[in-house]
């Protein structure tokens, strides 16, 4: 009989598991700011994406400072003292649609797809789209003050009230441009997201004494006025850059401690949302 030398046994290639990647702080602030790094590159090869932050910024100054500075006049005080602080606060609310327009970018293309199957921390995603979004509207109210200051603009500044400006720029740059990114996070088409910032963000514009004081308004838009958080952020940077105050509500009366109620109150709201949405989706 013939015997049949038993074969060995296959040998079972094994891989070794790959290491769990760092939770924690430092990887959240690592991948946060390679992530940054990331947004600000495609800025160089697609320059386009700053005409909102630069030429839109010069156009609104000329015009609205020419055209309705011939025609108004506030007492106590130049037109270019009373409208300037106003676009500056103008600008930070406009921070919605490129937010918006970007995330919805970045979700048509499949970017934010890729980030999905990656090992990083979702919060990373977030925090780098808002921060980048954050960078790209410095540029836009820095030629804005410096516009209004080569056209006449003299702010009343000390080393603390400029200190003061500083944060409720940046306060209120963080709680619009987050407030953008969960909106392209929700509707997701940079057509649609245009369409839809301008009609929240015009209204809030010519609503909150932008342009015109909220007190001759009539009673409806006035009382609209008098409670839009961006009203709160004129005011308040009317406030600490020309020391006038304002009245008609809490808010206007209290510009500055409305302000940080109002932005912290969108961001915490906003910020989480966004987060949920991002997961859910993945």
């Amino acid at each position: 009989m013939t015997t049949i030398a038993a074969q060995p046994a296959p040998r079972m290639l094994t891989r070794e598991p790959l290491p769990a990647p760092r939770a924690g702080l430092p990887r959240y602030l690592r991948e946060s700011a390679l992530l940054v790094g990331r947004g600000l590159r495609t800025v160089t090869r697609v320059p386009e994406r700053l005409s909102d932050v630069t030429i839109q910024p010069i156009v609104f100054t000329v015009l609205f400072l020419y055209v309705f500075g011939s025609a108004i006049h506030i007492p106590g005080m130049s037109y270019h003292d009373y409208l300037l602080p106003g676009l500056i606060a103008q600008s930070l609310v406009f921070g919605v649609i490129g937010a918006g327009v970007a995330t919805a970018t970045d979700s048509a293309t499949g970017v934010v797809d890729r980030f999905k199957s990656l090992p990083i921390t979702r919060l990373s995603v977030i925090t780098a789209q808002i921060i980048g979004q954050m960078i790209e509207q410095v540029i836009g109210l820095s030629i804005v003050a410096g516009l209004g200051l080569a056209l006449g603009w003299r702010p009343q500044l000390t080393i603390v009230t400029s200190f003061e400006v500083v944060g409720l720029v940046l306060l209120g740059l963080l709680a619009f441009t987050t407030f953008g990114v969960y909106l392209g996070m929700i509707v997701r088409t940079s057509d649609a997201i245009q369409g839809l910032g301008f009609a929240i963000v015009f209204p809030m514009a010519f609503l909150a004494g932008t342009f015109v004081p909220i007190a001759g308004m009539a009673a409806v838009p006035r009382t609209i006025g008098q409670y839009n958080p961006l009203s709160a952020i004129v005011a308040a940077l009317r406030q600490v850059t020309q020391g006038t105050g304002s009245t008609g509500s809490w808010p206007l009366e209290n510009p500055v401690v409305a302000t940080v109620i109002y932005c912290t109150a969108i961001v915490a709201i906003c910020l989480p949302l966004a987060v949920r949405r991002f997961r859910a989706a993945a």
